[in-house]
Parts: C-alpha cells; structure tokens; sequence
C-alpha cells in the first residue's frame, strides 16, 4: 500500500482479497490476500501468466463479482457489502468499460453505440456528446456505419468512445488490443493514455503485453492468485 499519491483522491482501495471457488479436487484458490490502492489519474497495468488470477481481480474490482473475504471500496463505497442491483448502479455511475472482443451491439451504429450509455443515465444532449468523442477519435466519417461495417480498430474506437462518453471515474480494459495488429493496438493505447490523462480517468489495464504495461504509471504483477510486485514505473 505504498504507492498513494499526494493530495489524490483513493478510487479503489483492495484489502485482503481473496477469492476461493469450488472444484472437482476441492476447494481452489484463485486470489490469495490482496491488497492494493489506486488514485484518481493513475494507469495502472495488472499482469502475469495466464491462470495469474488477472481477468478474475478485474471483475471484482469492478463489481462484477464477489470476493469470498476481503472488501473492495470503489470510490469510497464498499462493493463487498452490496447485493448485485446495488453493484450495478456503481458502476453504471462509476465504471466503464474496454474488452477484447469490443462488444458493440450489431443493431446500432457507431453513434447509437456511444449513445446507449449515456441514454441509459439520463445524460443530456448524448447525441452531441457522442458525436464529439467520436469525432476525437478520428470517427466522424464513420458515425452512421454499423460495427460490421468496421475495421477491428475502428471497432475498438468506438468501444473506447463508449466507456469515456459516460466520463467514468474509472476505465477497466482487459486485453483491449489482442483482436488487433500491432500497429493498430499501439494506436488504440495511445489514443487510451491521451484520453486517461486529459480527462483524469483512472484506467486499469489488464495485459499480457509487457511493453504495453511498462507505458502505465505503475504495475502490479501476479503469480498463482498472488500479488508479488507493485511499483511505480
């Protein structure tokens, strides 16, 4: 728990988390007392082996699921004491999101896409919203195509323009460039870091990539569902 900054706001805290599931052979441990803050701004890159444990971390830091001890405070709220409604407010007020796999919605175009969150919080003006991301992100030619009509890395745009549309607290992206080439991928996280900085949102990647997590502020590394390093970098 060393590296909080100065005069920044704690966004998530994580104090001895655990997660433990059932198996054929018993009882498997999947995260083994974690503990770990994130400040608001930070980039934040989650790693490790496959079977690290780092795709299970983020979805409870995220509240899509529960930890079996431990608790999780996302902007000061404790998830670990919510029932699944309440977990589900937090974050459509708090979190956003970037998958591999982009999970656009077919039916939609790329504005109705960006669109769909911000109805859904009673934003105001969500069309305009919409459209001035998009156009930040190089898509205003594109707002009318549909997700099939679309590159993967014009697809992974609008996914990104999505989750900062909302202007989220917090950004979690697992594995956002493993559908994309190489220079795509390097494209798609420049365009993450410049919105991560200028907007302040705190972003959480979760990578295999070693050179894609040595551009974050700081890396955590697990090993077999435990946390062996944590550094600014």
């Amino acid at each position: 728990m060393s590296n909080i900054a100065p005069n920044k706001k704690n966004v998530l805290v994580i104090e001895n988390v655990s997660k433990v599931v059932t198996s054929p052979e018993g009882p498997l441990t999947i995260l083994s007392n974690i503990n770990f803050i994130v400040t608001q701004g930070e980039s934040v890159a989650i790693v490790g082996a496959s079977g690290a444990g780092k795709s299970t971390l983020l979805g409870l830091m995220a509240g899509l699921d529960i930890a079996s001890s431990g608790h999780i405070f996302l902007n000061d709220q404790d998830l670990t004491e919510m029932d699944e409604d309440q977990r589900a407010e937090v974050r459509a007020k708090n979190v956003g999101f970037v998958f591999q796999s982009f999970h656009l919605i077919p039916s939609l175009n790329a504005l109705e896409n960006v669109m769909l969150p911000l109805e859904l919080n009673n934003k105001k003006s969500a069309k305009r919203y919409a459209q001035n991301i998009l156009n930040q992100l190089g898509l205003k030619a594109r707002v009318q195509h549909y997700p099939h009509q679309l590159s993967g890395g014009e697809k992974q745009r609008v996914a990104i323009a999505r989750a900062f549309a909302a202007e989220p607290t917090i950004l979690f992206a697992d594995e956002p460039t493993g559908n994309l080439d190489t220079r795509t991928g390097e494209n798609i996280m420049n365009t993450m870091f410049e919105l991560n900085r200028n907007k302040q949102t705190t972003l959480i990647l979760v990578t295999h990539d070693a050179k894609l997590a040595s551009k974050c502020n700081r890396e955590i590394v697990l090993d077999a569902g435990s946390l062996i390093k944590d550094s600014n970098t």
